[in-house]
């Protein structure tokens, strides 16, 4: 890999000499946070070129071609590519920005045959920040700060129901989504929810179990679910459903990455009022007198 020379000046003027460089299979790995990356895309140090840091072309491990850059823009760019100056990205990631054309030639081809590959794209003499490194540190505090809807809970039977009794609850929630903007990015958020923690409000708690239930049919109202509870005391009982909620996020439409740690949200508690049932005999025959005492 050689050094030949870079040189940019202002004004979308530039002296076409280039730096080349051969992409090792090192440097085409798949991007990670890599060393200084925005969104998707991995800026780091180019293969041969001391402090010149961009996005190589090529991702493959195994590729035929080396690659050159030349500064972009230039007069001889002007007939070639007539919006070139309009269409030029404003390279301001990092100090000492320029952008440049990618072309490529065969590593068989002696002397090279330089094709164009890509392009314009931008070229640093100082390492840009690692955005998404700081973007990772924050999203756990950011995620928690999300106006995430908390499940929905209901009983049956409900507001009332019997001692003794089976009673069902169930939890309703949903996958969420939202956008922000953090460091100047924008981020996509969606919580989903994962896992609940029941409190019966006697004491008895349940989880976290991934378990929401779920309403039943009239006619099966007081059969046993994975979410009922029999109470043993009247009275009344708030019911809370804590959701437990798991997090992705991705930097200006990359992809989706996953938020360390959960987004807690508990409901509203729901009131239910706990009766007792008292059976009394009467000598009456419904069917003969209507309007009985028990009747």
């Amino acid at each position: 890999m050689k050094i030949l020379q870079f040189l940019a000046a202002a004004a979308c003027v530039f002296v076409l000499i280039t730096v080349q460089a051969e992409v090792s299979s090192a440097a085409a790995d798949t991007p990670s946070w890599g060393d200084g990356s925005i969104g998707s895309r991995v800026l780091s140090r180019l293969p041969g070129a001391a402090e010149l840091y961009g996005e190589l072309p090529a991702t493959q491990a195994f590729n035929p071609f080396i690659y050159e850059f030349r500064p972009a823009c230039v007069t001889a760019d002007q007939v070639l590519f007539p919006q070139c100056s309009a269409s030029m990205p404003k390279c301001k990631e990092a100090g000492g920005g320029s952008a440049v054309y990618w072309y490529k030639s065969l590593k068989s081809a002696v002397p090279p045959k330089w094709v164009f590959d890509s392009g314009p794209t931008c070229i640093y003499t100082e390492k840009p920040r690692d955005i998404l490194a700081e973007i990772a540190a924050q999203i756990s505090h950011e995620f928690q700060k999300t106006p995430v809807q908390p499940a929905t809970v209901g009983s049956q039977p409900g507001p009332h129901t019997l001692r003794g009794q089976e009673t069902n609850f169930y939890a309703l929630a949903h996958e969420q989504q939202f956008t922000i903007t953090l460091l100047g990015q924008k981020i996509h958020l969606t919580a989903t929810p994962t896992t609940y923690t029941w409190n019966y409000g006697d004491g008895t708690t349940w989880g976290p179990t991934p378990t929401a239930g779920a309403p039943l049919p009239d006619d099966r109202i007081g059969e046993q679910t994975q979410t009922s509870h029999i109470y043993t005391a009247t009275g009344k009982y708030a019911i809370t459903v804590t959701t437990h909620f798991t997090g992705t996020y991705s930097v200006n439409g990359g992809p989706a990455l996953p938020i360390p740690g959960q987004g807690h949200i508990p409901s509203p508690p729901l009131p239910l009022t706990v009766w007792r049932a008292v059976t009394h005999n009467y000598a009456d025959n419904c069917n003969e007198n209507p309007h009985g005492t028990g009747c």
